[in-house]
């Protein structure tokens, strides 16, 4: 097809790849998955895909380097021509719209050859058939994909700025609004017996881990949290999951990253019976200066029972079909997102089986967990000072260091390549913070045994918006 026609979305099912044989959700004379429905697939796919593709993503890619609105892909199914069109390779190849200097030729060839907005228009379509709180989870995903969108149009010079509090509350249920750090730096400062950013440069300084050490350290704290979930949080969850492996994941360390650390759901590996190894990669910024405290928070955070085990626990919801195709692509900037965060920023507590920091067992664990969870609060107050208040960089990086404690390295990103990127800075930032302080309320208001088979998808794939349905309607059940 000649790269200057635009798809209809009628065809976008008829330019897939053909199915492979077999349906990777029928286990032996398991009946047909009762989610499954071809044409929602293709849209869905179409939909993410292409505007994982048109922001420079690249889901296929092992490292986080590639990665970007796309976190997984690992059902098994074709990938659509929204990620296998020519066009779409010289569009990930250039960066897309995240690119410096974004090149229009080939955005536009791309755009000319898939529709992204129809796409997106018959995932609304084909969520209004749904029911309930699946109904209400694609239909969040299509908003943020409109959104999406509409900032990549922004950057080209063919649609109007986005305004602020639509990106956010696209990303997050709720509008923007400034961090309040005091509690928490108080608190470290008690803990601590001083204030200052120079006390925490000093702590930190103490406490530093070699990046010569990371494989073997982190190897020992994944192996540690694995046993403290295995305690307090699988008893909770349905007998099938408590064999899936949570922790399945390699610490590679990279130079000069633009992030912190990339946790990279693979998913793609399979066992002689055709199940999943639910695999991962974790690369840490060989650059980070980080603490042992802020490692062991950041170990539950990425891998288990936070980010790893999340995607696990989906994965294998997915394959033994409790879960819809939607569950096998999950995506960065959206509601979904939202909740994954503050599952992973609520991982610790709820390995130690506790709701609440300072009953946590060591003194230094409190303040490094309290210090990871500052630097969440400076991430939402870096979008909310560069986006709402126009701020310059320099101004927000101050603030950054001085009120929520973060190191130089943090506020100098925080405060740049991600507060001032249009997407991340707008929609990504304040997600951490509303979604860490609904899990916490939740766990707070009600036993882990409603909240956490809800937070890991036993009730159905949930957001941050539609998680209090899930766990009413499953107690009510």
């Amino acid at each position: 097809m000649p790269s200057c026609a635009r798809l209809p979305i009628a065809l976008v099912r008829r330019l897939q790849p053909p199915k492979r044989v077999g349906n990777p959700l029928q286990v032996g004379n398991l009946p047909h998955n009762q989610y499954m429905d071809q044409r929602y697939e293709d849209l869905l796919g179409a939909a993410i895909l292409g505007i994982d593709t048109l922001w420079g993503g690249d889901v296929m890619c092992p490292s986080g380097t590639g990665r970007f609105i796309a976190d997984s892909w690992f059902s098994d199914e074709p990938l659509p021509s929204a990620y296998t069109h020519p066009a779409a390779a010289r569009v990930r190849e250039t960066g897309g719209v995240s690119s410096r200097q974004p090149d229009n030729e080939a955005i536009e060839a791309y755009l000319a050859a898939i529709d992204i907005p129809a796409a997106i228009h018959g995932v609304k379509l084909e969520a209004a058939k749904f029911g309930g709180l699946r109904r209400d989870y694609v239909a969040g995903l299509a908003l943020c994909f409109e959104t999406m969108f509409d900032l990549a149009m922004e950057i080209l010079g063919k649609g109007s700025e986005v305004p602020y509090e639509r990106c956010v509350m696209a990303s997050t249920g709720r509008g923007p609004e400034p961090s309040d750090p005091a509690p928490k730096r108080e608190r470290v400062a008690e803990l601590l017996g001083e204030s200052g950013t120079a006390t925490i440069d000093r702590w930190r300084h103490e406490h530093r881990i070699p990046m010569a050490s990371i494989r073997t350290l982190g190897a020992a704290v994944i192996a540690y949290f694995d046993q403290l979930s295995a305690a307090h949080v699988t008893p909770y969850l349905p007998n099938a999951l408590r064999s899936v492996p949570r922790a399945n994941i390699q610490f590679l360390p990279i130079q000069d990253a633009w992030f912190s650390g990339s946790m990279n759901y693979l998913g793609r590996a399979r066992r002689a019976d055709g199940s999943p190894e639910y695999e991962a990669t974790y690369e840490i910024n060989a650059s980070l200066e980080i603490s042992v405290p802020e490692f062991l928070q950041l170990v539950s955070h990425e891998v288990v029972p936070g980010h790893v085990t999340t995607f696990a626990y989906l994965q294998n919801l997915y394959w033994r079909g409790e879960v819809g195709f939607e569950a096998s692509v999950l995506t960065m900037n959206t509601r979904a997102a939202a909740l994954f965060e503050g599952i992973a920023n609520n991982a610790i507590l709820m390995a130690h089986g506790v709701t609440e920091v300072d009953k946590l067992p060591d003194k230094d664990l409190q303040v490094g967990v309290l210090l990871a969870l500052l630097q969440d609060d400076a991430k939402n107050e870096a979008s909310y000072l560069t986006w709402r208040e126009g701020l310059p960089r320099p101004v927000v990086a101050k603030t950054l260091r001085s009120n929520f404690l973060v190191s130089e390295e943090r506020a100098e990103k925080l405060s740049g390549a991600w507060g001032r990127h249009p997407l991340l800075g707008r929609m990504y930032l304040p997600a951490y913070r509303a979604g860490t302080e609904k899990v916490a309320r939740l766990r707070r208001m009600l036993p882990d045994a409603q909240t956490l088979p809800a937070l890991y998808g036993c009730s159905g794939l949930v957001d941050v918006t539609t998680i209090d349905r899930a766990i009413t309607s499953s107690a009510a059940s």
